[in-house]
């Protein structure tokens, strides 16, 4: 039997592989309009990243018992609407970052006015790859739409940055810190794995619900993690400047907590999250590893 780590690693290859293939065959299929345009979508999705969202939305199907390829074009839509949330993130009007995955950000590797095209195109293909999701009926299509749309909108990561842009240089509770971030980190995180988990048609209530307490759960403490490497992680590592939120006088975990405070909630975080998915039986146990994963990585 395989120890909980190299099982990660051989699942995360896995799904590295089987996403990267898609999103690859898709973007740089033939295509009319700006050949620019094209290139700057694909600079951004194919640039590296470590394919969480996708993963977890992979694992949440095989937690259902589900065959993973019926979600792979959901998890490459979720890592579409990522990829435009980081070229919208890093432009000047921003977090105005020069750096991203350890290169260029998309508006200083083209232009400003191409780099929001990207992202608004980016953002629209999403929702036109899981309208024609194969292997799914029309009901969960229409409700992993939905489930996408709430996530990414004003409801989810767009609200949840506009609190983060008015947030800055301000001393937020850790209860206004949390609101923020279910928004703008966790929503994405949780659409993730419900969407993994709504391509099983026979999912109930109750395993939905498990897996939404997870998913909520383990996008705080990715943010709590992400705060931490901040502060402490290698700009070589982590593929953008160290302290950059520090320099920018943003809220962190940290900076409310302690250092030490911050750990401390994060592994309390990880506690919970296992705990609510103690129903699943050995087949959830990609998603315990990968829950693992996201509060020990470096980058």
């Amino acid at each position: 039997m395989s120890t909980p780590n190299t099982r990660l690693a051989a699942f995360l290859e896995q799904c590295r592989n089987q996403i990267d293939a898609e999103l690859e065959r898709q973007l740089c299929a033939s295509g009319q309009g700006s050949e620019r345009l094209q290139q700057a979508m694909r600079y951004s999705v194919l640039g590296g990243g470590k394919r969480i969202r996708p993963a977890l939305c992979l694992a949440a199907a095989t937690a259902l018992g589900q065959p993973r390829e019926s979600a792979i074009v959901p998890a490459c839509s979720l890592e579409l609407i990522h990829a435009y949330s980081l070229i919208h993130d890093d432009l000047p009007a921003m977090d105005n970052d020069d750096l991203r995955r350890g290169r260029a950000t998309t508006h200083i590797a083209f232009d400003e006015a191409t780099a929001i095209l990207a992202g608004d195109a980016l953002q629209t293909l999403a929702f036109g790859w899981l309208a024609e999701a194969p292997g799914v009926d029309d009901q969960v299509r229409l409700a992993m739409i939905r489930e996408l749309a709430t996530a990414s909108g004003h409801q989810g990561m767009a609200g949840g940055q506009a609190i983060d842009l008015e947030s800055v240089g301000k001393q937020l509770t850790v209860e206004q810190l949390e609101n923020m971030h279910r928004h703008k980190t966790g929503a994405l995180i949780a659409a993730s794995v419900r969407m993994g988990a709504l391509t099983a048609t026979d999912v109930n209530e109750d395993q939905l619900a498990a897996l939404t307490v997870y998913s909520q759960t383990l996008g705080l403490a990715f943010q709590v993690q992400d705060d931490l490497l901040d502060i402490e992680g290698d700009t070589t590592v982590i593929g953008k400047p160290q302290g950059s939120d520090l320099a920018r006088s943003k809220p962190t975990y940290p900076s409310l907590m302690g250092a030490d405070g911050a750990r401390n909630y994060l592994s309390q975080l990880l506690e919970s999250a296992l705990a609510s998915i103690e129903m699943f039986g050995v087949e959830g146990d990609l998603l315990r590893d990968m829950a693992g994963y996201v509060v020990a990585r470096t980058h």
